[in-house]
């Protein structure tokens, strides 16, 4: 999940996707509306906080 967050993030950065358009790709519930899926390489889970 943290690849594909990883991927729309850096969608919005580069200006293919508007940060406005996330609540919408997650009430979609299609992951083809979502970003790619970010390689593993260089992602690190630091810390989780609920």
């Amino acid at each position: 999940m943290i690849r594909i967050i990883t991927g729309t993030l850096v969608e919005i950065g580069e200006g293919k996707k508007r940060a406005e358009e996330i609540p919408a790709i997650l009430e979609a519930k299609d992951r083809a509306e979502a970003g790619f899926t970010a390689p593993p390489q260089g992602l690190t889970l630091v810390e989780v906080v609920y």
